[in-house]
């Protein structure tokens, strides 16, 4: 008797589980369901009783409130039924998320698909409603769960949130439940596999129970999902580990013995960490917006700076050199220095490269804006034009030619609003949006000693010394350095990661040994530079607090923190009448 036919409530002593650590593509129901298909049927070649898919699977992670259209859910619960139904052909269960209509009110589901019919369904209890996630706008919590029966096996389905606090679990050991498989969709931050780590140690510990990890893996949007999935014993023991940042289909093997259910081996994947993490992150989530938005390559500006030559390095790693255009904007203040690297910057990576000067857009410019500016003083506003004609021109080759124009601002530009709206701003996406300068310099080193895996680029420096070793500069006249208008970037990044990712005091901020009115400056740039942030490309979410999605500050904002240190809680303080004045916005 095969197992498949074995009654559902005969209990075994061995099942072979299979995880789909694959990508999936938010919307494509139709396709989604053929990755299952063919996930399945590999499964079963396999050997599998039973193949595990990520969280909200069939829909695509995260849908955000694309959830709610009716259509979209009566979609997938119908393609969930015809899934079902194939499973009638004797080959392995399934298990697959998706939004799931109940009496009117919408879970994040996990099902059960065995038999040729839908066996159980589980529904998220723990909707997470911080950072990156805002699933309590979206849908309802389930009940307290209890396990489903399947092959005589009691399993505990705790989805994603379910396993970050105790409760839900407890409830399952409770229950009865004898092994746990959670599928997740957990996105990337540097430090996050060791987190997820813990936080699995933890429940195993309390529970008693081993636990599969199952993890989305690819790039939606913002988000990077890492993958990295792994099991643990009940004694705490690593069962096995897959990769992360790919696509994988591993089987694990589990037997009951005395004291409960124990894995008999499985992959032990190696797990790239820190600087490494975060340059495949970047690479992962530039290559998949760009492919699942069907753009047929990218095109950016390479200044010969180190920004524009990080990512013109991701951009190849990501998609291969023939689909990576080039373009260098020279105009009175660019360097022959500037040419030169930017040149071999190119050279060495094997892109198209093309040059264009800005200066008769520029000269045009501003001879018409001439009669306007009359009696004034040359300022940013003419710098700022060359800035401007650069997107204007890098927009129209998108335009006419199809690919998606890569944006190469860093994070600490970003923070402080050392970038031109509608100029250096422009473009489609931003692979390096989340990057401090500082981890900019160290990602140009390690690209160019180390090549990532599933990297499309050449192997060897990408890009000359010269870029990662000149100060950095904008350009845009004689002599300037961006360290002429911003504190050095070692010290403007630690006062950014207090301030943003942190959100300390700027009392704090100073104890540490920054000065205070390079704190209180740092502040004021921040707050003033928001308009711009939410008229900048997405991209890539590395740290645990991106701009965007983790970080919703109003635009208009009198706050600033004077600095004064921490008030004694019983405190009274009256309020101070409005002082008037207001701060413009700075280009």
């Amino acid at each position: 008797m095969t197992l498949s036919n074995v009654p559902a409530d005969r209990p075994v002593d061995q099942l072979t589980i299979a995880l789909a650590q694959i990508d999936c593509i938010v919307g494509d129901i139709a396709g989604n369901a053929e990755r299952i298909r063919n996930a399945r049927s590999q499964a079963r070649q396999l050997g599998a009783d039973l193949v595990l898919f990520s969280e909200l699977f069939l829909a695509g992670y995260t849908p955000e409130d694309l959830v709610l259209k009716p259509a979209f859910q009566e979609a997938c619960r119908a393609t969930l039924e015809e899934l079902a139904r194939e499973t009638a052909d004797g080959g392995p269960a399934a298990l697959v998320g998706l939004p799931w209509n109940e009496n009117g009110n919408l879970h994040n589901a996990y099902a059960l698909l065995d038999r040729g019919r839908i066996e159980a369904v589980r529904f998220k209890v723990d909707l997470p409603n911080y950072g990156v996630f805002d699933e309590k706008r979206v849908f309802q919590p389930g009940p307290l769960p209890g396990p489903i029966v399947f092959r005589g096996v009691r399993l505990g389905l705790p989805i994603c949130e379910d396993i970050w606090t105790d409760e839900i679990v407890e409830c399952l050991a409770e229950t009865g439940a004898e092994i746990l498989l959670s599928p997740n969709g957990s996105p990337y931050w540097r430090g996050k596999h060791e987190e997820r780590i813990g936080i699995a140690v933890a429940r195993v510990t309390e529970s008693g129970l081993p636990l599969i990890y199952l993890n989305q893996v690819g790039g939606q949007d913002e988000l990077v999902f890492d993958g990295g999935s792994f099991a643990l014993n009940a004694d705490r023991s690593l069962a096995f580990q897959m990769p992360a940042f790919k696509e994988d289909i591993a089987v694990s093997v589990w037997q009951r013995g005395n004291d409960g259910w124990r894995c008999a081996g499985g992959p032990r994947a190696v797990v790239p960490e820190g600087d490494e993490a975060d340059y495949i992150a970047c690479m992962v989530g530039l290559r998949d917006y760009v492919n699942k938005n069907r753009f047929p390559g990218v095109v950016m500006g390479l200044s010969g700076g180190i920004d524009s030559a990080l990512c013109a390095a991701l951009a190849v790693d990501a998609l291969g050199a023939e689909r990576v255009h080039c373009i260098m904007l020279p105009f009175r203040y660019t360097s022959n220095e500037s040419l030169a690297d930017a040149q071999g910057c190119a050279q060495a990576l094997g892109v198209r490269y093309d040059i264009l000067s800005i200066a008769p857009a520029v000269e045009g410019l501003e001879q018409v804006l001439k009669p306007l500016f009359a009696g004034r003083e040359r300022d940013t506003t003419e710098e700022n034009l060359q800035s401007r004609a650069r997107g204007t021109l890098l927009m129209s080759v998108s335009n006419k030619f199809g690919p998606m124009l890569v944006t190469t601002g860093n994070k600490s530009e970003m923070s402080v609003g050392y970038a031109t709206i509608y100029g250096d701003m422009n473009g489609g996406f931003n692979p390096i949006k989340d990057l401090y300068k500082m981890q900019v310099f160290r990602l140009c080193t390690l690209r160019n000693r180390w090549k990532p895996e599933g990297g499309l680029g050449p192997a060897g420096a990408v890009m000359p010394d010269n870029i990662i070793t000149k100060p950095p500069t904008a350009e845009l006249r004689e002599n300037q350095k961006d360290q002429d208008s911003l504190p050095p970037y070692d010290v403007l990044d630690d006062v950014l990661e207090c301030l943003v990712e942190k959100e300390m005091r700027v009392s704090d901020i100073v104890a540490k040994g920054h000065d205070l009115e390079t704190v209180k400056k740092v502040e004021r740039l921040l707050y003033i530079a928001e308009y711009k942030r939410r008229q900048s490309a997405p991209g890539v979410k590395v740290t645990k607090k991106n701009f965007g999605r983790d970080r919703r500050y109003p635009i208009v904002n009198r706050f600033r923190d004077s600095g004064a240190p921490a008030l004694a809680p019983d405190l009274t303080i009256a309020p101070k009448k409005p002082t008037g004045g207001a701060e413009r916005f700075e280009e």
